[in-house]
């Protein structure tokens, strides 16, 4: 039994530590001794592995996101002469800026649903913007996506690798998040709250970019609206500046929020040691940019600020996905990426050994309106497929009727007064479209019936084909006959089975019959009252803009499931266990086992 313990601890604590061979020498000399001297040195060895664990998970890496809503990279890093973004450039100049990265959709949630999963929105049934909010702008009833049991929200994995994982606060990935996701969701959710010994990924969303503050702000604009390039898919007037004024004042304004985010880091002395993305969720929000599955619709900008300063200052040309973030996230903590993942790491100690050579992007239900796109783009050319070419571009979203730009734009069209390139937008679409995005930017001249670019057209179609055998695409279901499908056949959802409490006589296990529900926990202790806990606000988001939440008050922090990943739970007489299981896209199964009971 003794040789057991001496060669499992060594070889733990000779992988530990590498280069230290005399540790395992150490460790084999114990064996030699006499039981009475061996046990004692055997728990002093027991506790040095355990301190160089605790130290190993001390080092893995803390990172944070900085997520903004609806821009492309219209950001001075990028070249922007006239965007002043003195914070965000600054997080180029001291990390990498990469120039090639697109989303899987031009508009958030059907995209979020990608960036959490690590799986194209078509492949789980989350393609249609939305799956919950208004009713009116609903054709079908609010749902949470039922996606595939294996799937998980990749936040999970990470807690279960000993991560404080915060969100700050938009989620809006189509469905209701598990308990296990995070450590806390709040507008006072943040790294600040993570235990000592903890790594963190935190998430902080700023919404002042959003499409809605392109109508909902009054506050002054910042920019000379006639130093502005109108692009040539926009009649240039009046209203039509105001309004590109108004998206660059926002993101002006949003830079200074990437400030104090930034300074909060540096307050704390975690700069320096902190991995730091800044992107935003999709392309541009003015109309004809977002929902678009064009450059202008799924171009966005990422920073990645790394620890120490490496790589500071350059720039990455790869053709990256934003479904690849999950996986590029879980390489960096040292967290195996589970083997279903579609997109690929790009950074990490599991990066892919080879870069992407294409993009995809997809285009389903937008509110009321419906139609089926699909993307595929390379470094300088880019091709769509149009399922219902019977369709125009232009979708009449009740939304965006609040836009003055957009209101105008019809004005105008109904007056007979827009260019061939501006009334193209309601002329009704070709089957294939093919544009060379390095010479022709704003996407005026479709190639795809131009023989010189015959087998460019051939390449992207034949990818087209390959990505969507391969990942599958539900957007060929029709939403309703979707539903009911996830719902198997009736009007509700599936409710997760009942988790099931097994007492081993050593303490508790814990299981579901429900395949892919993912199991969370508390211990509520007898007798001791559960102690609240103050967190401050510090947000941006929703809340902050519309002045719903002051930064700095006080609010009364959720409670905190712990992940079940196989673990015995120890409990005393008289605890309570509470328990949640839910799959993904299923009604959650929430049960107290006190006393056996």
């Amino acid at each position: 039994m003794f040789n057991k313990i001496k060669v499992t601890i060594s070889n733990a604590y000779f992988k530990i530590i590498p280069n230290f061979q005399y540790r395992l020498q150490s460790f084999t000399s114990m064996y030699n001794m006499s039981i009475k001297n061996f046990i004692p040195k055997l728990l002093l060895g027991c506790l040095l592995v355990m301190n160089v664990l605790q130290i190993n998970a001390q080092q893995k890496p803390n990172i944070l996101w900085i997520t903004c809503e609806d821009i492309s990279p219209f950001i001075g890093a990028y070249g922007d002469k006239l965007v002043k973004t003195p914070n965000i450039d600054l997080l180029a100049r001291d990390g990498v800026r990469y120039n090639n990265v697109y989303t899987t959709a031009g508009v958030c949630a059907p995209s979020r649903s990608a960036i959490i999963t690590g799986m194209y929105q078509t492949s789980i049934g989350t393609q249609h913007m939305r799956t919950g909010g208004d009713p009116k702008f609903l054709p079908v009833p609010v749902y949470s996506a039922v996606i595939p049991d294996y799937v998980k929200c990749f936040p999970e994995f990470l807690r279960k690798a000993g991560y404080y994982c915060t969100n700050n606060e938009k989620q809006d990935y189509q469905f209701q998040a598990p308990v296990t996701v995070w450590d806390e969701n709040s507008p006072a959710a943040s790294f600040r709250n993570s235990p000592a010994n903890k790594p963190f990924f935190a998430i902080y969303n700023l919404f002042i970019t959003h499409e809605s503050q392109l109508f909902g702000r009054k506050d002054s604009l910042l920019l000379d609206s006639n130093k502005l390039n109108v692009p040539p898919y926009y009649p240039d007037t009046k209203i039509v500046r105001h309004d590109m004024d108004r998206l660059f004042t926002n993101i002006e304004r949003m830079d200074s929020q990437v400030g104090e985010l930034i300074q909060m880091l540096k307050d704390d002395g975690l700069y320096d040691n902190t991995i730091i993305f800044f992107f935003s969720d999709h392309g541009g929000a003015l109309p004809w940019m977002k929902r678009e599955i064009l450059e202008r619709g799924t171009h966005i900008p990422l920073i990645i600020h790394f620890p120490g300063g490496k790589n500071a200052g350059t720039v990455n040309d790869d053709l990256i996905s934003a479904v690849d973030f999950a996986p590029s996230v879980l390489s960096l903590a040292g967290v195996q990426i589970p083997a279903y993942m579609q997109g690929q790491a790009f950074l990490g100690t599991q990066k892919a050994k080879t870069p992407r050579k294409y993009v995809f992007a997809a285009r389903d239900r937008m509110d009321t309106e419906y139609d089926r796109v699909r993307m595929v783009k390379d470094k300088q050319f880019q091709y769509l497929y149009n399922y219902m070419p019977e369709k125009p571009y232009y979708q009449n979203i009740e939304y965006r009727l609040s836009i003055p730009m957009m209101r105008e734009f019809l004005k105008l069209r109904d007056e007979g007064k827009l260019d061939s390139f501006q009334a193209a937008w309601f002329k009704t679409k070709p089957v294939e479209e093919l544009y060379d995005v390095v010479n022709d930017p704003h996407e005026l001249y479709n190639l795809a019936n131009d023989l010189k670019y015959k087998n460019k057209l051939i390449e992207l179609r034949t990818a087209f084909q390959t990505w969507t055998k391969t990942v599958g695409d539900m957007g060929s279901i029709p939403e309703k006959e979707m539903i009911k499908q996830m719902w198997n056949g009736k009007n509700e959802p599936p409710v997760t089975d009942t988790p099931e409490v097994i007492n081993t006589g050593n303490g508790i296990k814990l299981t579901c019959k429900t395949k892919g529900a993912s199991i969370g926990y508390r211990v509520i202790k007898q007798g001791i009252p559960p102690q609240p806990e103050l967190h401050t606000v510090q947000s941006w988001d929703f809340g902050f803009v519309a002045n719903k939440i002051k930064n700095g008050d006080k609010l009364l922090a959720a409670p905190v499931w712990n992940v079940y990943n196989g673990e015995t739970i120890s409990i005393q007489a008289g605890d309570t266990l509470r328990v949640n299981a839910m799959r993904i896209g299923y009604k959650a199964a929430v049960i107290n086992y006190v006393g056996g009971k």
